[in-house]
């Protein structure tokens, strides 16, 4: 037969299943109104199980598992739209739209910045490129930062949140669901570790490194080689600091070469990392929301029941809106058993209806959901 004739048949079959598919959903709209004037949830897992066994066994046994695919999904769209006529008034919605429209148009040039480290370190150089001209306080620790932010001590906090060698920052992450914030913009930025040292030291004669838990990570393969000891430092400018003011020809220290230029080290190596495409991932957090023109990316925090498919059904949410997905970050609670927050990036604009009738879904149906923000990424 040949292929044309084929394909006319498919068009014609196709015809018919779209023509079915809308009865079907306008079946399922009846059936949300029931739902919800009887106080009833939108998904039924016990009659999804039983239309799926109802329904292959009807096939042959080859189209078994097709058939069980097919109507998961569309189960799944089902489910998307009876929960977009179901959902209640979004008071999150509101505050967005809220925001939206009340924001500058652009983000401020001027403002008072937290960063972890000291002058010199990757966060500082995330910060110049976010903000033209910020006023810096430098902190110990990340979670003095959130605490700067916090406080109102500073408008803004910059934090890593994931490298594209070492992966992501974990310490951040747990962060991120004690202390109340929300994102405001992000960036990649380009990390290339260089080996510093004082004058009058050799490759050869080094025996100890010192750098960031990450930075060090980062350019394992290249300290496997020269079989030194390493330290942890609380970030690479800090350990360029130690090497400088230790005066020590037998340490090094890896770090970005301003560092070299800010504590009078000597470059030993260039491009240290193990990978040359090696980026780290940079957050800016206000305690207030600001959202501004041209933000595509979302982040939330979510929890979700310890049984098996929740993870599967939640996702498939996304799907079904036709969102994109972009990551996908589990971290336990602490003081659980077995139960882990999920953070998740979403690629889709803030303005966009989809987007709407997914966050107002999750702020209605999840046992714990936060929103962290939509923003632009560099």
């Amino acid at each position: 037969m040949d292929i044309n004739n084929l394909r006319n048949e498919i068009d014609s079959i196709d015809d018919e299943l779209v023509r079915l598919f809308e009865r079907r959903m306008n079946v399922a709209a009846e059936i949300a109104e029931y739902k919800r004037a009887n106080g009833l949830a939108v998904s039924d897992r016990g009659r999804e199980r039983q239309v799926i066994n109802k329904v292959t066994s009807k096939v042959a046994p080859h189209f078994s598992n097709y058939t069980r695919v097919l109507y998961q999904t569309m189960f799944d769209v089902s489910c998307s739209y009876q929960r977009s006529l179901n959902s209640k008034n979004s008071a999150l919605i509101e505050k967005i739209e809220k925001v939206t429209a009340e924001n500058p148009k652009e983000r401020p040039d001027r403002a008072v910045v937290a960063c972890q480290g000291v002058e010199g370190a990757y966060s500082q150089h995330a910060c110049d490129k976010m903000f033209t001209y910020p006023s810096i306080m430098y902190f110990h620790g990340f979670e003095d930062v959130f605490k700067a932010v916090d406080s109102g001590l500073c408008r803004y906090g910059i934090l890593p949140v994931e490298n594209s060698s070492a992966g992501s920052v974990n310490q951040v992450y747990d962060l991120m669901s004690k202390y109340s914030f929300f994102i405001t913009h992000s960036m990649k930025l380009c990390i290339e570790h260089k080996l510093l040292a004082n004058s009058g030291t050799s490759i050869s004669s080094i025996k100890e490194i010192y750098s960031h838990e990450q930075a060090l990570n980062q350019c394992s393969a290249f300290i496997s080689q020269l079989g030194v000891k390493t330290h942890v430092c609380k970030n690479t400018a800090e350990a360029a600091k130690i090497v400088a003011e230790s005066g020590r020809t037998d340490i090094a220290a890896i770090g970005a070469k301003e560092c070299a230029e800010l504590y009078g080290l000597r470059i030993l190596s260039g491009n240290v990392q193990n990978t040359q495409n090696n980026y780290t991932r940079f957050i800016c957090i206000s305690k207030e929301l600001e959202i501004y023109p041209g933000a595509e990316k979302t982040s939330i925090m979510l929890t979700i029941p310890h049984t098996p498919g929740s993870l599967y059904n939640m996702i498939a949410r996304f799907a079904a809106l036709g969102l994109n997905l972009t990551k996908l970050e589990s971290r336990p609670i602490s003081g659980s058993n077995f139960e882990f927050m999920f953070y998740f990036d979403i690629n889709a604009s803030v303005y966009s209806p989809d987007f709407k009738a997914l966050i107002a879904e999750l702020e209605n149906d999840c046992e714990a959901f936060t929103y962290l923000g939509s923003y632009t990424e560099e």
